[in-house]
């Protein structure tokens, strides 16, 4: 056998090797190739970058040498100007040439000036002086910086350049200015003077860099108005935004800069002022009013009206564009609503409203130094300045309430010390001025039309409206009712204080005003078309609504103490359907009930979210008061029927209350047995009488007035020190401090649930509250006009303050009252440290403000509160709101009005024997007819406890007015048991006995006989 036949034969396997790998292992290696190759050609081109960048180095390097060799051969040569610009920035060089050339003196420059070679020597040292500015711009206290800013100095001053650029100055001057303006200068100048810090004004630097910043201003603006204009409007835009820029300047400099700028030329920048408030942003936009209000108000007597306008027009457009309140610090309040704050209990939504700066928008802390100059803008002889200095002028007026309003807007917490200086300063002559020439002929509240609110062919007319409702509002605040009623009668002296709108024109306005609110809260089938900004203004529609909704509601009230309006001047029912207003109303309130998870909610989402019940909240008004009735008591039907309260349903029949009370003891049982009860449900009185024997009988609703009516003579009895009354008799909560013990307390809160059963059952009391208190239930703060109604003195008094000629100083008043109980008087501050700060000419209104404060809401608050909310319980105050203070005491006493006998006796029900046509029944109406008013009313005290008609006549008396048998003797009297609304007549033969017997009966004080 051959000796290779024993090896083994080698296997080939024709297919190829077999692998085993999925499309994603394929995918990924191909990947990973991709990427290794990426980075292959990354390395080559980072290295062909690297070796290109090395040799320009090398090649800018040697370059530079070469220039440089050229630069010191001739620095001062056209050549060596030439080196230094290509060569750019190089600080050792610069410093070089400056020095060089302040030692060459004047003449070098002038040398190349006259020269032939003129044109080009003005091109280089162009950018040279950019290269200069750039330096001083990064480093402004380098040893060559005062060298630079001499040179730049020498170039362009109006003053020097003559002596350095010769004959051809002032075009050579124009020349470099206009060129260096189109190349950043005031960015770099600005920037050259924010990096000196500002504690060093001693820095060589700035005597020199002050004056560049006016120059280029100097030289333009007699011969080159566009480029003045261009000069200004970067002035602007990068100088007076430095922070903190009068801090930065020594005495001499500062007031050399301040001298330079040229406001009375500000007219110019008219059409550039849009362009400004668009670019700045927020922090620059509030460093640009710092420096303006420490700058401009010594130059308002001298400036022209027409720069003067346009000044304002300048803060108030940026002022406009800030977020509301962004001028606002922590301890920056309005007097309203520190007012508001200190213990007060009305709903702050609806007096001064501060919106707060979203923290988006919200600014940086400012320097102390900064806030304070802020504040020379809403100081009141800042105010007082420009108030003069427009007089008498009609554009730099409407300037003047354009910068106001944007003042108000921006900075919430000033409103009131703004809106008190304008009504001190002018004694209400701008209120006359904005309505006689801009309200009065604005197409804004001419009809209840939303699309007219919102054109942009009106947001010229917003202004003057929108401030001039917030100026007469606070003009409203301290002014008296005689003061309102001027015009209706000769003044009782000569120079008294008037209105500064006639009656007529307050009727107008007001008119205008509801148009507006009306269309604002009424937006049916109209969701989301307010949302927004009011057209031209950066304030949104829900503002205004409050803003009119106040000034609507001041002058209501004193239309409702004292009417001037025609009548149903208040009223929009000719724009909708009252029976389905009152029928949605009912349904919007419901959903309210009932809706997931329901809390209590202001007014302001009330009309959000229902555009009726934003209508009945805010502006009731606008809807007729016996509709308002209407709803009143279908929403207490349907809340019965929520809480299975109503009798003549069957859990009301089974949720009824039982209550035992003692003859004598009326006020003390009912708080025992009901301070804590549930009075919604329907309470059935049974009385212990004088033996411990209760009396007989089953309580119908008649018992349960009695009880009613005997407790509300017990609990308002001045002798148990909870009540006072003031001189009409009317009461209100006892300012004492026994009043406030948590004891008294609580029976102030039992006699709010009282009250409020005697609203939720519709049963009539005879009891007549202040009108100051009664706002309280409408969550309303009191000011001066309801002062009268509790101390008519010291309203007389604040009002002799208001308008006293002289210093308010001489009276010797501070921020104190003084606080009497039993005899001893002690001092109550009325703001912090309040008896160190003096009154004056310009807090007085502040003053008067506290002082009705602290009377008519801070005294009596815990009462009030308690009171309240016992109120509350039974009765929602959103539903009180729907009424003002008087339309408030009629639903609790019913109409003041002449009782109507026909409808009496179609509403009288008969027992026994009595029936309509029954001859004493004929003869009592006969006499009841004869009866004159004052007779009628003791007729319907004697029977029902309540002279007054209930207010939708007598079908709604409860219970219904009875006539009864009273038995055949003549010599009897009538009797009467209130409690059932039920009289008792003998059968009287005689028509003349019988109106002498009802005489002598309803006079005498006789009643409540019980059989």
């Amino acid at each position: 056998m051959l000796p290779f036949a024993q090896e083994k034969r080698r296997k080939i396997n024709l297919g190829g090797t077999t692998l085993v790998s999925s499309q994603t292992d394929i995918l990924h290696g191909a990947k990973v190739r991709r990427a290794e190759r990426e980075e292959i050609r990354r390395r080559h081109e980072s290295a062909l970058c690297i070796q290109s960048r090395w040799r320009s180095l090398q090649q800018s390097r040697a370059t530079k040498l070469l220039l440089s060799k050229v630069f010191e051969d001739d620095m001062l040569g056209l050549n060596g100007m030439r080196a230094l610009v290509l060569i750019g920035k190089d600080e050792p060089l610069l410093a070089q040439w400056s020095e060089a050339v302040i030692s060459a003196g004047d003449g070098w420059s002038l040398h190349h000036a006259s020269g032939p070679d003129l044109d080009h020597w003005i091109v280089l040292i162009r950018r040279i002086a950019i290269l200069l500015l750039q330096s001083v711009a990064n480093s402004p206290q380098t040893p060559a910086s005062p060298h630079h800013l001499r040179i730049l100095d020498k170039l362009l001053s109006p003053t020097s350049s003559a002596q350095v650029l010769g004959p051809r100055a002032d075009d050579l001057r124009i020349n470099i200015s206009s060129y260096l303006l189109r190349h950043e200068l005031y960015p770099l100048l600005a920037e050259a003077v924010q990096n000196i810090p500002v504690d060093e004004k001693a820095s060589p630097s700035i005597p020199s860099l002050v004056p560049l910043l006016t120059y280029p201003l100097r030289t333009f603006e007699s011969s080159h108005p566009d480029l003045f204009l261009d000069a200004y409007t970067s002035f602007i835009q990068h100088v007076l935004t430095l922070p903190l820029l009068p801090n930065r300047l020594p005495l001499t400099s500062l007031t050399q800069f301040s001298a330079n700028i040229p406001f009375a030329a500000a007219f110019v920048l008219s059409p550039r002022i849009p362009q400004l408030a668009s670019i700045l942003g927020v922090e620059a936009k509030v460093h640009l009013l710092a420096n303006i209000a420490a700058f401009a108000p010594a130059r308002y007597p001298t400036l022209l009206f027409a720069s003067l306008t346009t000044l304002l027009h300048l803060l108030a457009l940026v002022m406009s564009t800030l977020p509301s309140g962004a001028l606002e610090r922590k301890s920056s309040i309005s007097i309203g609503k520190q007012v508001a704050n200190e213990e007060t209990d009305s709903d702050l939504e609806d007096s001064t409203h501060v919106v707060s700066v979203s923290s988006a928008t919200r600014l940086p802390r400012l320097d102390e130094r900064t806030s304070k100059r802020l504040q020379t803008l809403s100081a009141p002889s800042h105010i007082s300045s420009l108030i003069r200095a427009t007089q008498n002028h009609t554009a730099a007026r409407v300037a003047l309430c354009d910068f106001l309003f944007a003042l108000c807007n921006a900075w919430p917490g000033r409103v009131d010390s703004v809106l008190s200086t304008v009504v001190v300063s002018t004694g209400g002559g701008l209120v006359r001025e904005l309505y006689r020439g801009y309200v009065r002929s604005s197409p804004l509240g001419k009809a209840v039309n939303l699309s007219m609110l919102m054109d942009t062919a009106n947001a010229d007319s917003w202004p003057p409206l929108l401030f001039l409702t917030d100026l007469y509002t606070h003009s409203l605040l301290t002014m008296g009712d005689d003061e309102f009623f001027s015009g209706l009668a000769a003044p009782a002296r000569p120079n008294a204080p008037r209105n500064p709108l006639t009656l007529d024109e307050v009727t107008s306005l007001s008119r205008k005003l509801l148009n507006i609110a009306f269309t604002l809260f009424w937006r049916e089938g109209q969701i989301g078309a307010q949302d927004g900004l009011v057209p031209g203004l950066n304030i949104e529609w829900e503002s205004v609504r409050r803003k009119v909704t106040r000034l609507l509601q001041a002058v209501h009230a004193r239309d409702s103490r004292r009417p001037f309006t025609p009548s149903g001047h208040w009223l929009v029912d000719e724009h909708i359907d009252i029976l389905s207003f009152i029928e949605a109303a009912i349904t919007e309130e419901q959903q309210f009930v009932h809706r997931p998870g329901a809390r209590p909610i202001t007014k302001r989402s009330i009309a959000d979210l229902s555009p009726r019940l934003g209508v009945l909240n805010n502006i009731p008004f606008a809807i007729p008061f016996e509709a308002r009735v209407k709803i009143f008591r279908s929403f207490i039907k349907n809340d019965k029927l929520t809480v299975g309260s109503d009798p003549h349903s069957f859990e009301g029949f089974h949720s009824r209350s039982r209550v035992t009370v003692r003859r004598g003891h009326v006020a003390e049982d009912g708080f025992d047995k009901l301070g804590d009860a549930n009075l919604k449900v329907h309470i059935e009185i049974a009385f212990i009488d004088q033996f411990g024997e209760k009396e007989m009988g089953i309580d119908g609703g008649g018992l349960f007035k009695e009880f009613l009516t005997e407790l509300m003579k017990e609990v308002f009895d001045s002798d148990r020190g909870l009540w006072l009354a003031n001189k009409k008799n009317e009461l209100y909560p006892n300012h004492g401090s026994y009043a406030t013990e948590p004891h008294s307390l609580n029976w102030y809160r039992f006699i709010g649930r009282i009250l409020g059963k005697a609203l939720y059952e519709g049963i009539l009391v005879d009891v007549a509250f202040a009108d100051f208190f009664l706002a309280k239930w409408l969550e309303k703060q009191s000011f001066l006009d309801d002062l009268v109604s509790l101390d008519p003195d010291l309203y007389q008094g604040l009002i002799f303050l208001k308008h006293y000629p002289g210093n308010p100083e001489d009276l010797s008043l501070n921020f104190t009252i003084a606080d009497e109980e039993f005899g001893v008087a002690r001092p109550v501050d009325l703001k912090p440290n309040g008896s160190n700060i003096p009154v004056t000419r310009d807090n007085k209104l502040e003053y008067i403000l506290r002082v009705s404060h602290y009377r008519l809401t801070k005294q009596i608050k815990h009462q009030s509160d308690a009171f309240f909310q016992g109120l509350s319980s039974l009765i929602d105050p959103k539903w009180l709101r729907m009424f003002n203070q008087q339309e408030l005491q009629i639903l609790l006493g019913g109409v003041n009005t002449p009782i109507d006998v026909n409808d009496l006796r179609r509403n009288t029900v008969y027992g026994g024997s009595f029936d309509d046509n029954e001859p004493t029944i004929a003869a009592f109406w006969k006499v009841v007819e004869g009866f004159n008013a004052e007779q009628r009313q003791a007729l319907l005290r004697f029977v029902t406890s309540v002279g007054r008609p209930p207010l939708l006549g007598f079908s709604g008396l409860v219970p219904k007015f009875s006539i009864r048998s009273a038995g055949e003797d003549e010599n009897r009297l009538p009797t009467a048991s209130t409690c059932a609304n039920l009289l008792k007549l003998p059968r009287y033969r005689s028509e003349r006995v019988l109106r002498e017997k009802l005489l002598q009966a309803v006079f005498s004080g006789s009643g409540f006989d019980l059989s």
